[in-house]
């Protein structure tokens, strides 16, 4: 009985032991297409973090237990799933998964695959975007592409960002043609200049989390279908919609946010104000008995929240998808406050067995600005710091009615303006696709859109209580915008068997309308200003494209447009524009089957694409502008009660009836590569461009015309430009990835003839800056970046010292004139980097953005106005603080042109950093995250940011750094 026991015993711990027994398995991983080894090969057991990687040779050991199931997976290739029943060993041929490269991408009026794209067109999708309280849609894209720059125009609530693809192919001064690139959002191409008035952004009435994709068509073979708005590339933004057979889905995102500026202008303290003041022979019983550091004031902590409610759901024919949104921003500058409240749906429907299909998009935002005066920046910097913000009587100090040009208390002006402006925006989309029952490839596409916006905004300014003439100001304004679209195509696509191509052809035709209205009642003292103002403009185009896959190895793609514009007369109205690429797809070559490469091919592409936006619609005749206020009145007689009887008068204005399209040609050379199955992949993109016919408005001779300035064509503008772009999947483990992109830029542009009379010695003047009336820091001249400043060489003493007024004789006629400006230095960078990194381990992610800029210079416009004595103790009727480098230059006067304030602007910065954790329930997913945007720059420039756009820091709205928590419920 003993040893039966001992025997029952021995079998109940045998039984589960033998059950849970594990036989260590041995394997090789290969290619099924070439039986090569694949290293680093992910061998988990299902369901569990067991698991292993295979080696250099493929081969990998795992202790596996009876019943369980290995999940054999590679980037690039179709995982495999294999249940362990005994057996020693495993081989497994992974077989390679084209999905990467079959992922669709937009182009014009159309789409295709990454490996049938023969133009310089990139993608970036929602998992690729910046993280964080992000208003302005462009900086989801910050650092993301190659060749495009995206630059935050300041600290302000709602701000946009200016964007540069390639540099911009136009002058794109205050002078010149826009630099901006055309935006399409779900097939609506939006008005260039803006789209809503009062906006501080035009793609605010977008919300960023209801963005799908950008894609950015950058070359003018991909982009001449486009035609008269391509010349500085194409952005497509396609947003979210619901997806068929999902099941309801309800989300909801709020993300706070803390904002504060990163940095002030370096002035003088109180404590040095005073001794620089005393020295210069300012008697102290002048200063008052505070420290006010004035720039500290005027700035605030901004507190900020953006909510988001989505719901979406997917029928067998029908999917929809609706969101809420509510943005609340406060700037840094006291007072500042944007809101917006918006609804996005979107509605897709599929009849006759799904040859029908019919989307319906819409947007209805209501955008509310609560300005805060910009003035009251450069006050804080001029303002004297050693008077108090209060009087003892509670009232703002001021300077008092003697000091007639003195600024008024930068936080009065703060307290007193009243600056609103609402802007109700509706944005719709309709469209609608049909596959002809007869001709099952032939389809026809229909897409009509309305961008509609009005906008009503009231101001109030008080008079500067230290000039005793001045006037409050009221002013009241109500605006219109009206963008109108409608395209029909039909696309055709076949494969030719005997020839063995699939053949994509489309043409089409489209309209859209633009109409502006804008009406102003002002009051400022005895003069009144009412004005009604209407602008529009129109578009008629004929488009077409055929693109050719042959072999699944070469391709071939053109494209042509016809546009004609209302901005031109009838003999310069229509413009062509044709497109050309052509690709070669390596790999799919038979002699490269057994190569290390994982994917290559050869593009090349030209292109002819247009400019029109010059910011007037009738330049081309003969027009005159009704005056504005009773001071341009003359009086006609009296009425019966003898009043004056007054009416306006007619201003004519110049124009310029051969004025035609500016006229870009790109050559773009390419090369897609990916080595380890795509692991590592990237592009190396060469293009060169020149622009004819340059836009610009120009000084002309007196008497030649009805002014002084006329919108002409003025020249030519050349550029060339590499882009390298690396993305690489570093580790790839179940519970552990690191994937990153590196992308920089090398671009140079040049004006190669800017004249009316083919004088190669002619310029003009661009970059206005402070310091005086009329004054400019840039030049346009051939030979040179449109971005180059204009200076005197700044001669120095043996140690180094710059003597004042002292400039090098560059023509050596023993005398300092205009003749001794040189051009020096340029504000657009030579090279510029984005550098991303998304991290996971488990349920935490990790992603952060470098961005960096090279070989571009700022002209610290702070320091030269006010870096000298006169500018602190000469004003008149008062004093004024000024910029710190008065103590290391000693500078009695304004020194405007010198090049000592032209300072190298390199910079690297922290862009973008973002932490979050995913914890699924049963039924929910609920995400946390923790942001930071701007979170550090190293720099050596010393002024307040490197990163000026047009690169003149003057009275400039600082950058922020926000600071996000967020948390996300999906149900």
């Amino acid at each position: 009985m003993k040893t039966f026991l001992n025997a029952l015993l021995v079998i109940l711990i045998m039984v589960p032991a033998t059950l849970m027994a594990q036989t260590t398995v041995t394997g090789t991983v290969t290619d099924k297409a070439n039986a090569m080894p694949l290293p680093g090969v992910n061998v988990i057991i299902k369901g569990t973090s067991r698991g292993t990687s295979t080696d250099f040779d493929g081969n990998f050991s795992l202790e596996v237990s009876q019943g369980e199931t290995l999940v054999i997976s590679y980037l690039g290739y179709t995982p495999q799933e294999i249940l362990f029943s005994g057996q020693a060993t495993i081989d497994v041929a992974l077989v390679e998964d084209a999905a990467q490269l079959d992922e669709v991408v937009l182009i014009g009026y159309g789409a295709t695959t990454k490996q049938d794209a023969t133009g310089a067109v990139e993608k970036v999708g929602d998992e690729d975007f910046n993280r964080g309280a992000i208003v302005a849609p462009q900086q989801l894209i910050a650092g993301k592409a190659a060749g495009v720059r995206v630059t935050t125009g300041g600290g302000a609530a709602g701000e946009g960002g200016e964007i540069r693809i390639r540099g911009g192919a136009s002058i794109g001064t205050e002078f010149g043609a826009t630099n901006d690139p055309l935006i399409v959002i779900d097939g609506l191409p939006i008005d260039q200049r803006g789209g809503a008035q009062g906006s501080r952004n035009a793609l605010n009435a977008i919300n960023p989390a209801d963005i799908e994709d950008f894609v950015v068509l950058k070359d003018a073979s991909a982009t001449a279908i486009y035609g008269s708005r391509a010349s500085n590339g194409v952005i497509l933004i396609t947003t979210k919609k619901g997806s068929a057979n999902q099941p309801l889905k309800l989300e909801y995102g709020i993300q706070a946010s803390t904002r504060r500026i990163t940095n002030t202008v370096d002035n003088l303290s109180a404590a040095q104000y005073r001794q620089v003041a005393e020295a210069d022979g300012v008697d102290p019983s002048e200063f008052g008995n505070a420290n006010t550091n004035w720039q500290d004031e005027i700035y605030t902590t901004g507190i900020g929240a953006i909510h988001n409610i989505t719901a979406s759901k997917g029928y067998e024919n029908f999917s929809f998808r609706v969101n809420y949104n509510h943005v609340s921003q406060e700037g840094p500058l006291l007072g500042d406050l944007y809101e917006r409240n918006g609804f996005n749906t979107s509605f897709v429907h599929r009849f006759l067995d799904n040859d029908l299909k019919i989307t319906a998009i819409a947007r209805g935002i209501q955008d509310e600005y609560q300005y805060a005066e910009d003035g009251a920046i450069g006050a804080a910097v001029r303002f004297d710091p050693t008077q108090p913000i209060r009087n003892p009587d509670g009232s703002f100090y001021q300077y008092g009615t003697t000091a007639n040009l003195a600024p008024a208390n930068p936080l009065f002006t703060l307290a007193e303006t009243e600056d609103r402006q609402t802007i109700q925006r509706f944005i719709g989309n309709f469209n609608i696709d049909y596959n002809f029952w007869f001709l099952r490839d032939l389809k026809l596409s229909v897409n009509g859109g309305i961008d509609y916006a009005e906008n009503s905004g009231f101001r109030f300014a008080p008079a500067n209580p230290n000039n005793a003439g001045a006037f409050n100001f009221n002013g009241q304004s109500q605006g219109l915008n009206r963008n109108t679209s409608l395209d029909f195509l039909l696309n055709y696509k076949t494969f030719v068997e005997s020839i063995n191509t699939n053949i994509d052809i489309t043409a089409g035709h489209a309209f859209q309308e633009f109409y502006i209205r804008t009406d102003i009642d002002e009051v400022s003292g005895p003069n009144t200003t009412i004005d009604t103002d209407i602008n529009r403009n129109a578009l008629l185009s004929y488009f077409a494209r055929a693109s050719f896959d042959i072999a699944d190895r070469y391709l071939i793609s053109a494209s042509f447009r016809r546009d004609g514009s209302s901005r031109f007369s009838e003999d310069n109205r229509f413009g062509n524009f044709p497109g050309v690429s052509v690709g070669w797809k390596l790999m799919n070559e038979s002699w490269m089957q057994d190569s290390f490469f994982s994917n290559l091919k050869l593009r090349a592409g030209w292109g002819v694409t247009g400019q029109q936006e010059i910011g007037q619609n009738y330049g081309f005749q003969g027009i005159y502008t009704p005056s504005r206020n009773d001071q341009a009145n003359i009086q006609f007689g009296t009425t019966i009660n003898g009043e004056p009887i007054f009416i306006r008068t007619l201003r004519p204005e110049g124009f310029d009836e051969n004025i035609k399209w500016e006229e870009t040609t790109q050559y773009n050379v390419a090369l897609d590569y990916g080595f380890f199955n795509n692991r590592l992949s990237g592009t190396i993109d060469f293009y060169y461009r020149e622009t004819e016919d340059l836009l610009a408005t120009v000084p002309v001779p007196s008497g030649s015309n009805l002014r002084d300035l006329i919108t002409t064509n003025v020249g030519e503008i050349t550029s060339r430009g590499l882009e390298l772009t690396v993305n690489g999947v570093i580790f790839q483990k179940e519970n552990f990835g690191w994937d990153t992109n590196f992308n920089v830029t090398f671009q140079e542009q040049e004006v190669t003839r800017l004249s009316l009379n083919n004088d190669p010695n002619a310029f003009f003047l661009v970059g206005g800056i402070s310091g005086g009336v009329g004054n400019n820091i840039q030049i346009l001249r051939p030979g040179f970046d449109p971005t180059t400043f204009f200076v005197f060489r700044q001669v120095y003493d043996n140690e180094g010292n710059p003597i004042e007024g002292s400039y090098v004789d560059v023509n050596g006629d023993n005398q300092i004139t205009e003749a001794d400006r040189q051009p020096y230095k340029k504000a657009t960078p030579d090279a510029f980097i984005g550098w991303t990194n998304n991290l996971r381990y488990k349920n935490f992610d990790l992603n952060f953005t470098f961005r960096g800029s090279f070989g571009n210079y700022v002209y610290n416009n702070n320091a030269s106005d006010t870096g000298n004595l006169n500018a602190i103790t000469n004003q008149p009727g008062y004093l004024a603080n000024g910029h710190a480098s008065v103590l290391d230059t000693g500078f009695t006067n304004q020194n405007l042109f010198s090049d000592l304030y032209i300072e190298r602007a390199d910079f690297v910065r922290l862009d973008n950093i973002s932490l979050g954790y995913t914890i699924p329930f049963e039924k929910m997913t609920l995400r946390t995250s923790l942001t930071a945007t701007n979170l550090f720059v190293i720099t050596e420039y010393s002024g307040l940011d490197p990163e000026i756009g047009n690169g003149i820091q003057n009275n400039f709205y600082p950058r922020t750094r926000d600071v996000v928590l967020g948390l996300n419920f999906t149900f």
